[in-house]
């Protein structure tokens, strides 16, 4: 007898195969049999012709904090995520001396738009090795499953302290480093990320510590994962790291290389492409390189006295460097600062930098000052068109006379569709940066699997349901060795999916309240989605999570070659 059956579904395996009509049944939270009339089961459930498929896999999160607190990831569960990978660019909680705890939570809070009152309250510090944290994670459970990076910033503040985001590595501390990751690969590690995007400062404008490592410094600690014959390297790339020197990396160690990220730059959209070229000649050299590439236009959500999106531009450095609220405003007042940042926001050779045409797609969403309330819904760069200025003068101004605090919304990148579409479709392209468990307060792209499905596959048709569903379950799990997930195949992990495919997609964003100390954080509900199981566990159904206690995830360890 079979623990659970589920029948009469329209079963898209994960694979790309043409969806068929069947059952699926279950035993010991594994995958028994698909097929007609399976037999008896414990549990009996009738789809009555939804969609069943693997649950999706979210590459690119950032939940290594939220799941000491929060055992759900959420909003990811409920969204069809079974398995999630985190540490991703680099920033993990662990490996971390006593002494380095507040600056990386700290860092963390401005790296990756945490609150820092939600990170004191919900992070308790009972481990201190990379070893440690994977055990305290295991020992205290997750519904989803769960794959960990070790950290590169992370290491690197273990063996260089204070000096991490000050110095290059001596060779000395960089064979320490390299113990460290090699280390991580011998307990679990899915592999080692990083990250040299320029965009990546911790509190006071200070860069994230990889940001200051070398090439000899990064060679050394990827080549941990050669020696192990395992692992993905992750990179989230600067403008200064180019693809050829990647494949060089992925030729010495032979372990793939995931490059985040790539996105269609309005103010340069061909450049994506071409680096594009460059990772699919790679591929054909028989170097796996791949692009991680999302399925949304990037909305973020900010304020000016936190502009996250400004953070990658030179020019803004100043501002970051302000001490306190006094200087902060007379650096937003300075002509210099202005004119610098102006010019910077019209260099095409600068990728992914806010430029005029995030201006060009930037609302206000909420504003402090009574007098401004009929500016809500309108267009910065509309009002300064009327008022005769710039659209940066007009947004500082306006900041600065009582608005440091009005959100606005911007879409930064992948903002023409068809564009992305090319994108999407790529042979190269993985999708994911969804970024869940970080810019709570800014943004909720953790429905991304959902929206391939109820956009991209079925409202534009640009790709079959059954490709959608390949592109966030079975291509994710292969790329980065995951075994027996993102797929339903006998003896494959029972990870699932249920839904909808005439309604399926996500909701309308709202604002929620529940983090630690109240913090508050961007949600997007789940449409259609009528039944998620973790290793046959279910977790979700058409009502959302199921709280009753359990936490099915697994920490997965142990991946193929």
């Amino acid at each position: 007898m079979y623990d659970l059956v589920i029948d009469n579904a329209t079963i898209i395996d994960g694979l790309g195969n043409p969806a068929r009509h069947g059952g699926l049944a279950v035993t010991n939270g594994r995958i028994a049999a698909l097929g007609a009339d399976l037999g008896s089961a414990r549990e009996r459930i009738d789809a009555q012709g939804l969609v069943l498929s693997p649950g999706i896999v979210d590459l690119h999160t950032h939940f290594d904090a939220q799941l000491i607190w929060d055992p759900f990831a959420t909003p990811s569960v409920a969204l069809g995520v079974t398995s999630v990978v985190i540490g991703n660019c680099g920033f993990t909680l662990a490996p971390c001396k006593p002494e380095h705890r507040d600056r990386t939570l700290r860092n963390l809070t401005h790296v990756e738009g945490m609150s820092l009152d939600a990170l004191n309250a919900g992070v308790q510090w009972d481990f201190e090795s990379y070893p440690d944290y994977l055990n305290m994670l295991e020992r205290r459970g997750t519904v989803p499953n769960v794959a960990s990076f070790v950290g590169h910033s992370a290491v690197r503040t273990f063996v260089l302290g204070e000096d991490a985001s000050k110095r290059a590595a001596s060779k000395d501390e960089v064979a320490q480093m390299r113990r460290i990751v090699s280390e991580a690969m011998a307990v679990g590690a899915v592999g080692f990320a990083t990250t040299t995007l320029e965009q990546h400062s911790g509190e006071g404008g200070v860069p994230m510590p990889s940001r200051l490592a070398d090439e000899y410094e990064i060679s050394e600690l990827t080549a941990a994962l050669g020696d192990a014959g395992k692992g993905v390297f992750m990179l989230t790339k600067g403008n200064n790291t180019a693809v050829p020197w990647l494949e060089q990396l992925a030729a010495r160690n032979g372990r793939p290389i995931m490059i985040a990220a790539m996105f269609v730059d309005p103010n340069d959209p061909r450049r994506v492409f071409d680096e594009l070229k460059d990772i699919s000649a790679a591929c054909d050299r028989g170097h796996e390189l791949w692009a991680q590439v999302g399925c949304f236009p990037f909305f973020m959500e900010f304020t000016l006295r936190s502009p996250y999106p400004l953070e990658a531009c030179a020019a803004w450095k100043p501002a970051m460097e302000a001490a306190d609220e006094a200087t902060y405003r007379r650096v937003l007042s300075d002509p210099a600062l202005r004119a610098n940042l102006k010019a910077e926001a019209k260099t095409r050779t600068i990728p992914n930098r806010f430029s005029y045409h995030s201006m060009a797609n930037m609302t206000i969403k909420s504003v402090t000052q009574t007098k401004n309330k009929n500016l809500v819904g309108r267009n910065v760069a509309d009002l300064a068109r009327a008022a005769g200025k710039d659209p940066f003068d007009w947004y500082f101004d306006f900041g600065l006379d009582g608005e440091l605090d009005a959100m606005v919304e911007v879409a930064l990148f992948n903002t023409d569709e068809n564009t992305m579409r090319d994108l999407l479709t790529h042979r190269n392209a993985a999708v994911a940066l969804s970024d869940a468990g970080a810019h709570l307060a800014f943004l909720c792209d953790a429905a991304f699997g959902l929206h391939m499905f109820g956009h991209w596959a079925r409202d534009r048709g640009d790709m079959t349901l059954e490709q959608a569903v390949h592109a966030v379950t079975g291509k994710p799990a292969g790329i980065y060795r995951i075994k027996d997930r993102g797929r339903l195949v006998p003896g494959a992990y029972a990870d699932l999916l249920l839904f909808d495919p005439a309604s399926v997609g996500r909701g309308e964003k709202r604002r929620m309240f529940d983090l630690p100390a109240g913090a508050s954080r961007v949600d997007t509900p789940a449409v259609g989605v009528r039944g998620v199981w973790v290793n046959g566990e279910r977790v979700v159904d058409g009502n959302g999570p199921i709280n009753n206690g359990k936490r099915p995830g697994m920490l997965m360890r142990d991946f193929a070659v």
